[in-house]
């Protein structure tokens, strides 16, 4: 004779499948995506690779596809799960732009996505948000609390209590960020594009064109500085027919590995990061900042890049300071250091340039380091 059934446990039981199910079919949803995608017609994946590399304009073609979606999120408890969701093409793109616009805008401050990340790691009072975000004053903090409880992307549980994210603000939030983290080297670039619109700050006024000695020398003082580190004896100045210049060095070379938690060359970091603190500058008169190899490439019309190490050599292309190649190995070599060529942009720079001044610097780098040769050699 049959026992009595526990119903209640098989309930408990179907319960946990049904869940199980659920968080695998989340998790292959990914894997059916690119399995569908791999089984477009040779047609189809060819015109996407051809529109992915710039080959042509894009056009809204019949039938354009969309976006699917789904996750969990494990840091706010209870954690939140989120079924396959997809917005169409047609969908996306007829968005009405004046409020993402608005949407954007609440967000497109600094400490105001601050203080979403800090709530997205759970609740938070006020305090904690002076505290981790570092901001001077509760009037200050409470100044960009304001829009964002206003636009309900942040909530407090009441007067006085802690700060979170609406449980429908969490997906959105996440999309995106991830959206966001794909085009952060946009930031590289929008600063390039500042850089080129105010170069009087960084080469002073002129009457017509600047100077192109001031970018020789930055890029030449870059090399000095590997000499200080202990690591060059050699560097040299070449000036070309078209009015490029190369600058060589046998120092260690650039390092190429990306940086960390990022897939960005190291090389592309220094020649793309005007503000950044570590390469060596140069000042020209009138001008209130430095210039450092970054900013030589963004005031450049080309730059290559040539590195000797690690047994090969590797090389990167810019235009106008936005990299048109990622960072490729180019050959072998049992040597070490880094070649620079670029372009001073004519419609920035004067031609040509002084003889007497180039050798002028070489005489005077080597005295200031007896260890160190300059040579300068003009075709």
């Amino acid at each position: 004779m049959n026992g009595t059934r526990d119903y209640g446990a098989e309930l408990d039981w179907l319960h946990r499948q049904v869940a199980e199910l659920r968080e695998a079919m989340q998790r292959m949803a990914p894997r059916i995506a690119e399995e569908e995608l791999g089984q477009r017609t040779a047609g189809e994946t060819d015109g996407m690779e051809a529109a992915a590399h710039g080959a042509g304009a894009l056009t809204l073609a019949e039938g354009a596809g969309g976006i699917s979606y789904a996750g969990r999120y494990g840091a706010l408890q209870p954690p939140l799960y989120w079924e396959t969701q997809e917005r169409r093409a047609e969908q996306l793109l007829g968005i009405d732009s004046e409020k993402a616009a608005k949407v954007l805008g609440a967000i497109g401050h600094k400490q105001r996505l601050d203080i979403l990340l800090a709530a997205l790691q759970g609740p938070i009072t006020g305090g904690e948000l002076l505290e981790r975000l570092g901001m001077g004053t509760t009037g200050q903090l409470y100044h960009h609390i304001k829009p964002l409880v206003g636009a309900n992307l942040l909530q407090q549980e009441e007067r006085g209590g802690r700060y979170s994210l609406p449980a429908n603000r969490v997906l959105p939030l996440l999309l995106l960020l991830a959206a966001a983290g794909e085009l952060l080297d946009s930031s590289d670039y929008l600063t390039v594009f500042e850089t080129r619109n105010s170069i009087g700050d960084y080469l002073g006024s002129a009457d017509d064109k600047y100077d192109p000695h001031h970018l020789l020398r930055a890029v030449a003082d870059n090399a000095i500085l590997e000499h200080q580190a202990g690591y060059c004896t050699r560097i040299g100045i070449f000036v070309q027919k078209d009015g490029s210049f190369t600058v060589t060095d046998d120092g260690r070379g650039i390092p190429v590995r990306p940086l960390p938690d990022t897939d960005r060359a190291a090389v592309q970091a220094v020649l793309t990061d005007i503000g950044h603190a570590d390469g060596a500058t140069a000042y020209a008169p009138g001008g209130g900042k430095g210039i450092n190899i970054a900013v030589v490439n963004a005031l450049s019309r080309s730059l290559s890049v040539e590195i000797r190490r690690e047994g090969k050599i590797f090389r990167q292309d810019y235009r106008q300071g936005i990299p048109q190649t990622g960072v490729r190995t180019v050959g072998v070599t049992q040597e070490t250091g880094t070649s620079v060529t670029f372009q001073p942009d004519p419609d920035l720079f004067r031609s040509g340039v002084d003889a007497g001044v180039l050798h002028a610097y070489a005489d005077a780098a080597t005295a200031l380091y007896p260890g160190l040769s300059v040579t300068v050699d003009i075709v």
